[in-house]
Protein backbone atom coordinates (compact mmCIF):
# COMPACT_ATOMS: atom_id res chain seq x y z
CA UNK A 1 0.00 0.00 0.00
CA UNK A 2 2.95 2.36 0.53
CA UNK A 3 3.77 2.03 -3.18
CA UNK A 4 0.31 3.35 -4.15
CA UNK A 5 0.56 6.25 -1.70
CA UNK A 6 3.88 7.35 -3.17
CA UNK A 7 2.33 7.45 -6.64
CA UNK A 8 -0.64 9.39 -5.33
CA UNK A 9 1.68 12.02 -3.93
CA UNK A 10 3.60 12.17 -7.21
CA UNK A 11 0.40 12.55 -9.21
CA UNK A 12 -0.72 15.45 -7.01
CA UNK A 13 2.72 17.07 -7.30
CA UNK A 14 2.69 16.82 -11.10
CA UNK A 15 -0.91 18.05 -11.15
CA UNK A 16 0.10 21.06 -9.06
CA UNK A 17 3.05 21.92 -11.32
CA UNK A 18 0.96 21.59 -14.49
CA UNK A 19 -1.81 23.69 -12.91
CA UNK A 20 0.70 26.38 -11.97
CA UNK A 21 2.08 26.48 -15.51
CA UNK A 22 -1.47 26.73 -16.88
CA UNK A 23 -2.31 29.53 -14.45
CA UNK A 24 0.78 31.47 -15.55
CA UNK A 25 -0.25 31.03 -19.19
CA UNK A 26 -3.80 32.22 -18.49
CA UNK A 27 -2.63 35.27 -16.53
CA UNK A 28 -0.13 36.22 -19.25
CA UNK A 29 -2.76 35.66 -21.95
CA UNK A 30 -5.29 37.89 -20.21
CA UNK A 31 -2.92 40.66 -19.10
CA UNK A 32 -0.70 40.60 -22.23
CA UNK A 33 2.08 42.85 -20.85
CA UNK A 34 3.29 45.36 -23.45
CA UNK A 35 6.92 44.70 -22.55
CA UNK A 36 6.51 41.07 -23.62
CA UNK A 37 3.86 41.41 -26.31
CA UNK A 38 5.26 44.34 -28.31
CA UNK A 39 8.88 43.18 -28.27
CA UNK A 40 10.47 41.14 -31.03
CA UNK A 41 12.81 38.18 -30.56
CA UNK A 42 13.68 35.77 -33.37
CA UNK A 43 10.70 36.76 -35.50
CA UNK A 44 7.97 36.89 -32.87
CA UNK A 45 7.19 38.45 -29.52
CA UNK A 46 8.75 37.27 -26.28
CA UNK A 47 5.24 36.47 -25.04
CA UNK A 48 4.80 33.95 -27.88
CA UNK A 49 8.13 32.33 -26.97
CA UNK A 50 7.03 32.09 -23.33
CA UNK A 51 3.77 30.41 -24.39
CA UNK A 52 5.65 28.01 -26.66
CA UNK A 53 8.16 27.04 -23.97
CA UNK A 54 5.51 26.62 -21.25
CA UNK A 55 3.32 24.52 -23.56
CA UNK A 56 6.26 22.28 -24.43
CA UNK A 57 7.06 21.90 -20.72
CA UNK A 58 3.46 20.85 -20.03
CA UNK A 59 3.45 18.38 -22.92
CA UNK A 60 6.72 16.89 -21.70
CA UNK A 61 5.40 16.55 -18.14
CA UNK A 62 2.19 14.91 -19.31
CA UNK A 63 4.05 12.44 -21.52
CA UNK A 64 6.72 11.74 -18.90
CA UNK A 65 4.43 11.00 -15.96
CA UNK A 66 0.92 10.29 -17.23
CA UNK A 67 1.92 8.38 -20.37
CA UNK A 68 4.54 6.48 -18.31
CA UNK A 69 7.58 7.37 -20.43
CA UNK A 70 9.59 7.59 -17.24
CA UNK A 71 9.45 3.80 -16.85
CA UNK A 72 10.35 3.00 -20.48
CA UNK A 73 13.78 2.14 -21.80
CA UNK A 74 16.08 5.02 -22.67
CA UNK A 75 16.05 4.32 -26.41
CA UNK A 76 12.27 4.44 -26.68
CA UNK A 77 12.12 7.62 -24.56
CA UNK A 78 14.71 9.32 -26.76
CA UNK A 79 12.95 8.23 -29.95
CA UNK A 80 9.63 9.64 -28.80
CA UNK A 81 10.89 12.82 -27.12
CA UNK A 82 13.47 13.87 -29.74
CA UNK A 83 11.15 13.15 -32.65
CA UNK A 84 8.43 15.22 -31.01
CA UNK A 85 10.84 18.05 -30.17
CA UNK A 86 12.17 18.12 -33.73
CA UNK A 87 8.70 18.15 -35.29
CA UNK A 88 7.40 20.83 -32.93
CA UNK A 89 10.43 23.07 -33.58
CA UNK A 90 10.16 22.50 -37.33
CA UNK A 91 6.44 23.29 -37.43
CA UNK A 92 6.90 26.33 -35.17
CA UNK A 93 9.57 27.77 -37.48
CA UNK A 94 7.36 27.16 -40.52
CA UNK A 95 4.39 28.87 -38.88
CA UNK A 96 6.52 31.85 -37.84
CA UNK A 97 8.08 32.23 -41.31
CA UNK A 98 4.81 31.87 -43.20
CA UNK A 99 2.94 34.09 -40.74
CA UNK A 100 5.56 36.81 -41.15
CA UNK A 101 5.35 36.52 -44.95
CA UNK A 102 1.56 36.74 -44.85
CA UNK A 103 1.81 39.86 -42.68
CA UNK A 104 4.18 41.43 -45.20
CA UNK A 105 1.85 40.60 -48.10
CA UNK A 106 -1.23 41.95 -46.36
CA UNK A 107 0.57 45.14 -45.31
CA UNK A 108 1.33 45.84 -48.97
CA UNK A 109 5.07 45.38 -48.81
CA UNK A 110 5.10 42.93 -51.75
CA UNK A 111 1.93 44.09 -53.53
CA UNK A 112 2.63 47.82 -54.04
CA UNK A 113 3.70 47.20 -57.65
CA UNK A 114 0.26 45.68 -58.36
CA UNK A 115 -1.72 48.78 -57.37
CA UNK A 116 0.29 51.36 -59.37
Amino acid sequence: MAHAESHTGLIWKVFGILSLITAVEVVLGISKPDSLHLSNFLGTSILNWIFLILTLAKAYGIAWYFMHLKQEKAGLRRAIVWTSVFLICYLSVLVLIEGNFLGDVLSGRYTKWFYR
